[in-house]
């Protein structure tokens, strides 16, 4: 078999196969939120971290905060990190969090804000 036979072989086996994050990614249905990490902080709090829990997450899920998109890190498939900032906690209220996902959005979960 020739060098272009065996090369387009490796790369029909490469596509058939997928290759790490971008088969999962092609393959992620509608990202979903389960839970929230801490889900509750009193007003004036300092500046945190919240995981994001649930499914069809990517890398290039982005955590929004009542339809503003916060600093985002992903960790897997299944947790999105989120920085939320004294501003956001600032005052008593129900904030909306939810996830922008390969131009796919989650369900929304509420945030309490005491």
């Amino acid at each position: 078999m020739s060098r272009i036979g065996i090369g387009f072989i490796v790369l029909l086996a490469l596509l058939t196969a997928g290759c790490g994050y971008g088969s999962n990614y092609m393959n992620a249905g509608q990202p979903a939120i389960t839970s929230l990490l801490p889900n509750t902080v009193n007003a004036g709090d300092p500046t945190f971290t919240m995981d994001v829990n649930g499914s069809g997450f990517g890398m290039d899920s982005v955590v929004f905060w009542n339809g503003s998109a916060r600093p985002s890190r992903y960790s897997s498939a299944t947790k999105v990190q989120a920085q939320i900032s004294d501003v956001d906690i600032a005052n008593a209220e129900m904030a909306q969090v939810e996830v922008h996902t390969g131009g796919k959005k989650s369900n929304v979960i509420n945030f309490t804000v005491q």
